[in-house]
């Protein structure tokens, strides 16, 4: 973070001083809400959750160097006390980056957000120091902690915003104001929170009513309902896609033989070629959404592509491929998922797996309400039209709708199973793999099924898995 004295931080976000001896001792290092994180010159956030309540590490961090507690209640250590911790630290990020050079670009999206934020900010690195949401914490705590890292030489600003209903992202935005503004489409992901997928795209849509004139809107050519958000923004907009009307295109779009996507990529000012080292071509319009941003900001057609061509995979579980030494690979994309990114991965396992037996190992599609029957079957069907050689649906009702979607579209016999849980899973593709399948591993974050896909990287030069 810049620096800051304790006294300017009590006055920004309405404190109160307690048991600190010097109000203008400055915090010079992060903002945390983790014990675990603390360096000198920390200050901590100290929330109460369900289980842990920040408070009870108060001494601990000041021992660890935090220079001072944001907190609901005194502490016996130095702490800046306020009404409510979360409304101090949004309050803490809307001053600090206004008070920052740097140009803020946010995104948003039903699915392909993490993804795309990471290319982004690979491709701005190349260019000036860049800030970017870490993982997937792009909610009112996580958006806020990530602005709050960003110093005087952050030169670029990416942030994630998500949302679960109505007013999420304008709240973000309120505390974060963006010069450039993402959308990258409109599914189904939260579907059942939302009640249908013209709110999702209202609620996605406050992004981009939040840019200044002098900004820029990048949206997606290829949905109509992130397309017409351009009537509801002052900015320019900028169109990406596979479109011929969009301002950034891919064309020649193919997969090379492991499953990665090459293009030629056109921008306003020039074209050059693109060979990804991510695993599928979703990520082609990811590539391109990127590409928009980062030609906004200045960059050339050729840095574009040198960027992504070069960008690998900074987020966890998302299409992580590990080869192991007796020939398998495994692909571990479990961090979420929803009924487009489903899609994309088996579509992905069908290129990467030409010529080899494939596997997907899938679990439940969390939050769809009453579209989730329809779009579990949907799913088992694709996955026997696109050949996948063995369906492995794990779970409970979730998981019995993918069996059946596959059985139903002429998956018969041993080709599509449910089995019960993770274990269960692990403990037939233990007695079932051999050298040269391709594994891919699926579901919503609440399933777990990263511990199938871990089980499986662990397997020794003998074979043996240790499932954890």
């Amino acid at each position: 973070m810049i620096a800051l004295s304790l006294a300017e931080i009590a006055a920004v976000v309405g404190g109160q001083t307690h048991d600190i001896p010097d109000p203008s001792v400055q915090v010079t290092g992060p903002v945390v809400r983790d014990s675990r994180d603390v360096v000198p010159g920390t200050l901590f956030a100290a929330f109460v959750g369900e289980r842990v309540d920040g408070h009870d590490f108060a001494q601990a961090v000041v021992e660890a160097g935090a220079v001072a507690v944001l907190a609901s209640r005194p502490v016996g250590v130095p702490a800046i006390v306020v009404e409510d911790v979360q409304t101090a630290l949004g309050a803490l990020a809307r001053h600090v980056v206004r008070r920052l050079g740097a140009t803020l670009v946010a995104l948003t999206g039903s699915a392909g957000k993490t993804s795309t934020k990471d290319l982004i900010a690979q491709v701005l690195q190349s260019k000036a120091p860049t800030v970017f949401t870490p993982g997937s914490l792009n909610n009112e705590i996580g958006l806020p902690l990530t602005a709050l890292s960003a110093t005087e030489e952050t030169r670029f600003l990416v942030l994630e915003m998500g949302a679960r209903g109505i007013g999420h992202i304008r709240y973000l935005t309120d505390l974060t104001p963006p010069r450039i503004g993402l959308v990258l489409n409109v599914g189904t992901a939260h579907i059942g929170e939302f009640g249908g997928r013209e709110q999702i795209a209202r609620a996605k849509g406050e992004l981009v009513e939040a840019l200044p004139e002098d900004g820029a809107a990048i949206l997606n050519a290829d949905d109509p309902l992130v397309r017409a958000m351009a009537s509801r923004t002052k900015a320019k907009v900028v169109l990406f896609g596979e479109s011929a009307e969009a301002d950034v295109r891919a064309e020649n779009v193919r997969l090379t033989d492991s499953g990665q996507p090459a293009f030629r990529l056109h921008t306003p000012s020039g074209a050059s070629d693109v060979t990804m080292r991510l695993y599928g071509e979703h990520h082609v319009s990811n590539a391109l959404a990127a590409a928009a941003v980062a030609h906004e900001l200045g960059l050339s057609a050729e840095e574009i592509a040198t960027a992504l061509s070069e960008a690998g995979s900074l987020s966890r579980w998302r299409m992580e491929v590990t080869e192991r030494p007796d020939g398998v690979t495994i692909v571990n994309d479990a961090y979420n998922a929803n009924p487009e990114s489903m899609r994309a991965a088996l579509r992905a396992l069908a290129a990467m797996g030409k010529g080899r037996r494939t596997w997907a190992v899938l679990g439940k599609m969390a939050e769809l309400g009453d579209e989730a029957l329809a779009e579990h079957d949907a799913v088992g069907r694709l996955a026997v039209r696109l050949n996948v050689s063995k369906l492995v649906a794990v779970g409970g009702i979730e998981a019995s709708w993918l069996q059946l979607g596959a059985y139903n579209e002429g998956s018969w016999g041993e080709e599509s199973v449910h089995v019960s849980d993770a274990q269960a899973a692990v403990d037939l593709l233990r007695s079932e793999l051999r050298p040269g399948d391709v594994v891919l591993v699926k579901a919503s974050r609440s399933v777990g099924l990263e511990s199938v896909a871990q089980a499986l990287v662990e397997t020794g030069a003998e074979g043996e898995v240790a499932a954890r």
